[in-house]
């Protein structure tokens, strides 16, 4: 049986011991051993119990290599585990010498054990090491504290070519692509000697000369002093990527069919080509080209034709044009093209060459066609609108084309230029009454009808005009709409309804106020955060008294986003109304997706409840949808009590309107509040109507 006395090691990590057999004598060196409760007076009896303690891999072959020591052998050194009582596992080597008499009897033994855990260890983290070095999936680069090559991997020669040999004692400079400037490898030293680590993307040359993409990840390794020692690199390969990237790209910017820009690269070139030429003072002009008869060739020749047709089209209009210009496929049979860097109205002739190389005849198949294009131009900067405005302009043209004829292009007319620059005069006039303090605020209550009480008030804008009187909105506003002053005219309003909600609190009256907000408004990304200014500025207020009043007939051009916007504007405390509803088309939409807290019933369709069944309809559909989606409703336009009477039977509670209250100046509001209702009709209508709910009720449920 192995001694396992073998295992016997002191702190220090040595043990020491001896066996005399002419004595029986067993000793232990004077230390402190790893087996604390063995001692050398029950040394002579631990090797039954230590056996426990041995791996049970080792056991048979320590007792065989014993055995043959003790047999002929003189001295062995070998390795085994043991397990401390605790349960970790150690690994312990041994040294064993015997001692014979001069004929050869065995008399001694003498042997000693030293702890080589740590050792163990540390082989197998440099094993590990040595294999991810070896067989790691991208190229790894060591080099010197000077940038010098002193190992490589197998991943670093597939990628680059080079071999092991090829590289060391160089500086990786030798993979240089040329495609970055000094200043981008500069970064790149100053972010290492920053955080001793830089990670990006990078171009390199492999050995026979084709450049390549790589994700490259380089470390500074120190030692315990702080003092370089070497530089790691860590590099893969990403030209699959990139080449991914170009195929999604050309998907998402390109017309699969005619292999030209689509509307979305459009989008995104016109308004860079626009700013380049206000930079070069030049002009740029967008021709909207649709092809004439397109439908009549699909219908008789079936659409493959019709697609052959729009391929060699498109080649053909491409090569009319500039390599500076755009052409694009927005549509079946409609197409953009961008013009750029040109003198004013120079652009005739390439005009013509667009019409003359859509209308000469082409041969698909066994089939000659020949069709026409209708286009329509307009130029920037003197069409002084945005990008998707100027596409709409070229088309509103490429429409007037058709009309004479087709077959030829139409200019946008220039008389819109006119109104544009009266349309700018108005602006400044409007800016100028903006800083003028000319515009007020007047407010018209809007009151609970079940329960006589005034639940809140809209402010409405007004210009004191200094010649024309007191303007209502519908004489200013739609001049300034999708202008910026329209959002700084916005911002005016909601702060001082807060200004006036503080006003009114100081009085002893709570009255909740709603604003409108205009489209592009709230689709400012950080609307949210111009509000949360407005709002911090009167801390004394719970912005909960605040509502924003949207109109359902807002063109909205992401309402995911806007939805998004007015979620973050929930957050900050206030609520959302959507005015208007179902005067436009996207009531069930911005129903469905945007935050809404309260649905404003059209007036139009109000008024006329009493008379016009199809009003009545509507009203009692708004309020059963407004129920459905568990949002409050109220109804805008009540001029009588009887609108009130018949609102109730609908469910509807909340109104407001001429009969309830024309808007008034703010200083109005406390005493129109305190004596609301005068009217005792409106009380007496109310209580009446509660009282037949009541017994209505109250009868169906006994029914």
């Amino acid at each position: 049986m192995l001694p396992l006395n073998l295992a016997f090691i002191a702190e220090n990590g040595l043990g020491m011991w001896a066996w005399n057999l002419s004595t029986q004598e067993r000793t232990l060196g004077d230390s402190i051993f790893a087996f604390d409760h063995i001692s050398n007076e029950s040394f002579s009896h631990t090797a039954i119990a230590l056996e426990k303690y041995l791996h049970p891999d080792d056991r048979e072959r320590g007792d065989s290599e014993i055995q043959a020591l003790l047999r002929d052998g003189a001295q062995i050194e070998m390795g085994f585990r043991v397990y401390r009582p605790s349960g970790e596992l150690v690994h312990i080597k041994s040294m064993m010498k015997v001692f014979r008499d001069d004929g050869g009897k065995l008399i001694g033994i003498h042997g000693a054990s030293i702890d080589i855990t740590e050792f163990k260890l540390s082989e197998e983290k440099l094993k590990l090491a040595a294999s991810v070095f070896t067989h790691a999936s991208e190229g790894i680069t060591i080099t010197d504290p000077e940038g010098n090559i002193i190992d490589v991997n197998g991943e670093f020669t597939a990628i680059t070519g080079y071999s092991r040999q090829e590289v060391l004692g160089k500086n990786p400079r030798i993979l240089k692509s040329g495609r970055h400037s000094p200043a981008f490898y500069t970064e790149i030293w100053e972010t290492l000697a920053e955080k001793d680590h830089w990670r990006g993307e990078i171009w390199n040359r492999r050995k026979n000369g084709e450049l390549y993409p790589e994700l490259l990840s380089i470390s500074l390794v120190r030692d315990t002093t702080g003092i370089i020692t070497h530089h790691v690199a860590l590099f893969s390969d990403i030209s699959h990527i990139k080449e991914q990237q170009k195929k999604l790209e050309k998907i998402a910017h390109f017309d699969p069919l005619s292999h030209l820009p689509n509307r979305t690269l459009l989008r995104e070139r016109l308004p860079l080509a626009m700013h380049q030429c206000l930079r070069s003072k030049q002009s740029l002009v967008v021709v909207f080209i649709d092809l004439d008869e397109l439908k009549a060739v699909n219908d008789k020749y079936g659409p493959h034709v019709g697609d052959e047709l729009i391929i060699a089209l498109s080649q053909r209009m491409k090569e009319t044009l500039r390599e500076n210009d755009t052409l694009a496929r927005i549509g079946g049979d409609e197409f953009v093209a961008v013009l750029t860097g040109l003198e004013t109205n120079n652009c005739t002739s390439i005009l013509e060459r667009l019409l003359q190389a859509v209308s000469r005849s082409i041969t698909v198949g066994e089939v000659e066609l020949k069709i026409s294009a209708s286009m329509g131009v307009t130029s920037y900067p003197q069409d002084n609108s945005g990008s998707d405005l100027l596409i709409r302009h070229a088309g509103l043209a490429m429409y007037e084309a058709k009309k004479v004829g087709k077959n030829c292009y139409h200019v946008f007319d220039l008389e819109h230029q006119m109104v544009e620059d009266t349309r700018r005069e108005n602006i400044e006039r409007i800016r100028s009454a903006l800083q003028q303090g000319e515009f007020v605020l007047y407010y018209q209550p809007k009151v609970n009808i079940s329960k006589a009480t005034v639940i809140g008030a809209e402010a409405l804008i007004r210009w004191q005009h200094p010649e024309r009187g007191l303007l209502p909105p519908a004489e200013f506003l739609p001049l300034i709409e999708n202008h910026p002053i329209s959002i700084e005219l916005g911002e005016w309003v909601i702060a001082t309804a807060l200004s006036q909600i503080a006003a009114w609190q100081g009085l002893g009256i709570y009255i909740p106020v709603s604003v409108n907000i205009c489209a592009s408004q709230l689709q400012q990304t950080d609307f949210a955060k111009h509000l949360q200014a407005l709002l911090s500025a009167w801390p004394q207020i719970d912005p909960r008294c605040l509502q924003l009043e949207v109109l359902e007939t807002s063109e909205l051009d992401d309402v995911l986003q806007v939805s998004k916007i007015m979620h973050d504007c929930i957050k900050l405390g206030v609520s959302f109304a959507l005015d208007d509803f179902g005067t436009g088309y996207s009531s069930l939409t911005y129903l469905r997706h945007l935050p809404i807290n309260l649905i404003k019933i059209d007036q139009s369709f109000v008024r006329d409840l009493l008379i016009n069944p199809d009003d009545l309809m509507i009203v009692e559909s708004v309020v059963g949808l407004a129920k459905s989606f568990k949002r409050e409703v109220i109804a805008e336009g009540v001029e009588t009590i009887a609108h009130s009477a018949a609102l109730l039977q609908l469910g509807c509670e909340l109104v407001q309107g001429y009969g309830i209250a024309r808007p008034m100046p703010a200083r109005d509001i406390p005493e129109w509040v305190a004596n609301w209702p005068s009217d005792a009709g409106w009380a007496a209508n109310n209580l009446m109507y509660r009282n037949d709910a009541k017994a209505i009720s109250e009868a169906t449920n006994t029914g």
